[in-house]
C-alpha cells in the first residue's frame, strides 16, 4: 500500500550535480571542464542570446512588420449561457460596469457584446453595445429586455479652439 512515508523516486530519476574543480582525481578539476583560455573559460564568459559572432543578427536583418494601434477598442464577449448562471435578484440590469464590478468580466474593455450560445430562462435587462440577433431573441423570449448602447467616445485631450488674435 502506498503511504506518504514510502514514496521514493524511481531509480535513475535524479542525478548528483557535477562538483567542478575538486582536484585531478574527479576528472573535472583545474579548468572545471571549460578547457584552456578563451572567452568561454572566463567567469561570465558567454555571449548574449541572439549573438552571431559579430554578424548582423537575424532579429536585425528581418524587417519589422505591422504596428500596435494605441486607439484600439476591445470587446468583452459574453454568451447567454453565462447570463443564465447569474442571479436576477443581484443583477437585474446587466451592463459592462456591473459585470466588471462583479468580477465576471476581468480586464479592461470598452464595449460589451452578447452572443446567443446556450439557453436563457431568466429575465434580465441587458445593456450592451452589440447583441447578436439570436441573443436578442432568447432575451426577449425569457421575458427580459435589451438596450443597445452607442459606441463610447475615445477619452483623450480636448481639442483646442482656434482663436484668432484679431481685434
Amino acid at each position: 500500500m502506498l503511504k506518504l512515508n514510502t514514496i521514493r523516486k524511481h531509480p535513475g530519476a535524479t542525478q548528483a550535480r557535477k562538483r567542478l574543480g575538486r582536484g585531478p582525481g574527479s576528472g573535472l578539476g583545474m579548468t572545471s571542464g571549460k578547457g584552456d583560455k578563451g572567452q568561454l573559460a572566463r567567469s561570465g564568459g558567454s555571449v548574449r542570446p541572439g549573438f552571431e559572432g559579430g554578424q548582423m543578427p537575424l532579429y536585425r536583418r528581418v524587417p519589422k512588420r505591422g504596428f500596435t494601434n494605441i486607439h484600439r477598442r476591445t470587446n468583452a464577449v459574453l454568451n447567454v449561457v453565462e447570463l443564465e448562471k447569474l442571479d436576477t435578484q443581484a443583477y437585474p440590469v446587466i451592463s459592462l460596469e456591473k459585470l466588471v464590478e462583479a468580477n465576471i468580466v476581468k480586464g479592461r474593455y470598452d464595449r460589451l457584446t452578447i452572443l446567443g450560445t446556450g439557453e436563457l430562462n431568466k429575465a434580465f435587462k441587458v445593456q450592451a453595445h452589440r447583441i447578436s440577433p439570436s441573443a436578442q431573441e432568447k432575451i426577449t423570449k425569457a421575458g427580459g429586455s435589451f438596450e443597445i448602447l452607442g459606441v463610447p467616445q475615445a477619452k483623450g485631450k480636448p481639442k483646442k479652439k482656434n482663436v484668432s488674435a484679431k481685434a
